[in-house]
């Protein structure tokens, strides 16, 4: 097969793919809103279950719900019928993916559902199949022709199951009102997580490691603190340690411009009053959008009233893989 070939037979793929996708909508009726609402109404579970691709493609689906407000699991109904129905409650709602509707692992434990009395809903190409007839709803996938030229390999038919997933999931999601935040605490070792999770008290420098001195402090012995503490910046805070200003990397280079004496001159003499401050739970994704706003690559934190709590940096932010 020449290069040609491979290019047009790919795109043959891809548009046999797409048109099974789109050829779903039509099939979006009463059945799936009343799948929905079973999936809604569940007390438990939802258990999803398929055998082979169909398989794959209910443990992506699975999961899917999972992280978007429904809880949910994959059982693989051959090892439902050698123990693993045991995972399966009186309060669940089965969703069974079978292109033939004829899957033999899973008719052998459609008994032992009904026995349940629990919801099961039929995702499948055949809608007078076996398992569709069987189902308290059956969800029609079409009977799209698989992109495989042999028209054996599930393709088409495992693309369109997972996209009518996907359909399910957000459905729920919307009913839900699931947030982002929602989505984050399900993610929290993802990027999102992090962004929407973390906030400032989080991250910053406290205590003993947050660099300030008084107004009396001379120039040089706020260059000593902010050497001390490594943050590029020290806080100026009155007696009751509320912030008056701030000295910064950027403040030196200006200061030597002024050919002052830092054994002379007095920080508050020097420093940035009403420097821009954050509070502890600010969101750190919002205190990284502001840095990047004004150009500068540390904040102060502060409480209500203005008292010094802590320091952020960008440094501390890029570790904490904000950015």
């Amino acid at each position: 097969m020449n290069a040609d070939k491979m290019i047009a037979l790919a795109r043959s793929v891809i548009e046999s793919e797409a048109q099974a996708v789109s050829g779903l909508q039509a099939l979006i009726d009463a059945n799936f809103s009343a799948a929905c609402r079973l999936m809604l109404e569940c007390r438990g579970r939802v258990i999803v279950t398929g055998m082979g691709k169909s398989g794959h493609i209910g443990n992506k689906i699975a999961s899917t719900l999972a992280s978007t407000g429904t809880a949910a699991f994959f059982v693989h109904p051959g090892e439902a019928s050698h123990g693993d129905l045991g995972m399966i409650t009186g309060q669940d709602v089965v969703l069974a993916l079978s292109n033939s509707g004829e899957t033999d692992e899973i008719l052998v434990i459609l008994p032992l559902i009904k026995r349940l009395g629990i919801p099961l809903i039929v995702m499948t190409g055949q809608p007078s199949s076996t398992l569709a007839r069987e189902a308290t709803i059956c969800i029609n996938l079409g009977n799209p022709k698989e992109a495989c030229p042999l028209n054996l390999a599930p393709t088409s038919s495992t693309t369109a199951a997972l996209a009518m997933g996907d359909a399910l999931a957000i459905v729920l999601l919307e009913s839900r009102a699931f947030t982002a935040e929602d989505f984050a605490r399900a993610h929290p070792g993802g990027s999102l997580g992090r962004r929407l999770l973390l906030r400032a008290r989080d991250l910053m420098h406290a205590g003993e490691r947050v660099p300030m001195v008084g107004t009396g402090a001379t120039l040089d012995e706020a260059l000593a603190e902010m050497t001390r503490k490594g943050l590029g910046m020290t806080a100026i805070v009155d007696d009751h340690q509320k912030v008056l200003g701030i000295y910064t990397d950027g403040d030196i280079r200006r200061t030597l411009g002024k050919s002052l004496d830092p054994h002379r001159t007095r920080i508050s003499e020097v420093m940035t009053r009403n420097c821009i401050t954050v509070k502890a739970d600010m969101l750190a994704a919002e205190a990284v959008n502001l840095m990047q706003e004004k150009r500068i690559n540390g904040l102060l934190v502060t409480d209500d009233s203005g008292k010094l709590l802590g320091a952020l940096n960008m440094m501390d932010m890029l570790r904490a893989r904000i950015l």
